[in-house]
């Protein structure tokens, strides 16, 4: 599967999310960019988010984030 800008853009917004609490959420501003509501709006569309301006992860999306937020920090590069 190829990494599109448009994944990628989910994949940042979901990397923002901090796991270590349930309530805390994420909320887009009419300033964002236009990549970034798109993201959101097409993870809120996937059943990902709460809200389509950001919101909270559902369990759906807690169990993507959670792996998502995992193989990053294997992939990291050591510096």
């Amino acid at each position: 599967m190829p990494i599109t800008p448009e994944l990628n853009d989910e994949i940042r917004i979901l990397n923002l999310y901090n796991l270590d609490s349930v309530r805390e959420g994420i909320k887009v501003h009419k300033d964002a960019d236009a990549a970034t509501k798109a993201a959101i709006g097409r993870l809120y569309q996937k059943g990902l988010l709460t809200q389509a301006d950001g919101g909270y992860l559902t369990d759906l999306g807690i169990h993507c984030a959670e792996h998502l937020q995992m193989a990053l920090r294997i992939l990291e590069v050591p510096r």
